[in-house]
């Protein structure tokens, strides 16, 4: 899949200011200490990223030039995109919102606050104020409403994301990357031959890329076209982790018998695969057998010798005992490319 701003923060120094006035009375008097304005959170992290400005020649060039040109949105953006790089996405964030006030009409500025909300996991603020600014420019290109889909997405609308990411693919047909994030919207509704469509087009469009591959394996998986998906991964990656990838999504789906042998004939092509080996550990805490193979043809003392040969491997890979002390969310099998 393919995944600011505005600011000038005016920081004010209060003095406490000690006012001498002349009294007959016999005994001075001092004033109460009035106690200090409490700071938040939010403008300690203000201060703290001008104070890192301060010294940071980037930062204060932007600073300067936004004092100059108040108007510059490329500035503006620029800065929140620098204060993002160095660990503040607080303060980009906020810098977002301002530029999305000043210059509510740019589309620039609205996907830098949606990138910005995202980041920050507000993923609903940042839906709101998309549906809004689409509301009032609907012609707008096709990357708003691909980001609108994986908003929705990831919020767990999926039909709701359907829509947009078709309207995303409607205005850019030709962008890969939209028809694979149609397919693997698709194929989180288990709307598999759909998905299977989207990602092979995507690699019409562009053969390279390893996402849309990646993805239309596990389509055609899901189809239960095993031999296609297995297939499909090996064209652009080793026999091994394409009979590893196959038995994660049969892990994932409770088939473990056959996972098993799947990780037999990964394990056959290269015994230290890393992901295959971690599936096979795995797989022994789901079904509760050892976690060894038997070779193919093999048996008695070769199956032993293998074994032996494959808990040297295991060890090599994972040091240590495993803790099993505090209860764990379910883990997912790994595959070994990139979905």
């Amino acid at each position: 899949m393919q995944s600011g701003m505005r600011l000038q923060f005016t920081l004010v120094s209060v003095a406490a200011l000690a006012a001498a006035a002349c009294s007959h009375a016999p005994v001075a008097r001092t004033a109460p200490a009035v106690p200090p304005a409490p700071v938040s959170n939010f403008d300690r992290q203000i201060r703290n990223a001008q104070d890192a400005g301060d010294g940071d020649y980037q930062l204060h060039t932007l600073r300067a030039r936004i004092a100059a040109e108040p108007d510059s949105i490329p500035a503006r953006l620029e800065l929140a995109k620098a204060y993002q790089d160095r660990g503040y996405p607080d303060v980009a964030l906020e810098i977002c919102r301002l530029a999305a006030q000043r210059f509510p009409e740019s589309g620039a500025v609205e996907l830098a606050l949606v990138r910005a909300l995202h980041g920050m996991k507000q993923n609903s603020a940042a839906v709101a104020g998309l549906q809004e600014f689409l509301t009032k420019h609907p012609q707008s290109g096709a990357e708003y409403y691909s980001w609108l889909g994986i908003l929705w997405d990831e919020l767990g609308e999926l039909p709701t994301g359907e829509l947009a990411h078709r309207e995303a693919v409607k205005l850019a047909p030709s962008a890969d990357y939209l028809h694979n994030n149609l397919g693997y919207n698709l194929l989180r509704q288990h709307k598999d031959a759909g998905a299977a469509a989207e990602f092979r087009e995507a690699l019409q469009l562009n053969p390279a890329s390893q996402f849309a591959r990646n993805n239309l394996g596990l389509a055609l998986a899901g189809e239960n076209q095993t031999a296609e998906a297995v297939a499909n991964w090996q064209s652009a990656a080793d026999a091994a982790t394409a009979h590893n990838n196959l038995a994660a999504v049969l892990i994932e789906k409770g088939n473990y018998v056959e996972a098993r042998k799947e990780l037999a004939i990964a394990l056959s092509y290269n015994k230290t695969h890393p992901a295959a080996l971690k599936n096979l550990e795995l797989l022994s805490r789901l079904d509760g057998n050892p976690a060894m193979l038997a070779a193919p043809g093999q048996t008695g003392n070769a199956e032993g010798t293998r074994w032996q040969r494959w808990k040297t491997g295991f060890k090599k890979l994972f040091v240590g005992p495993l803790d099993d002390s505090q209860p764990k969310q379910p883990e997912a099998a790994s595959t070994g490319a990139t979905h």
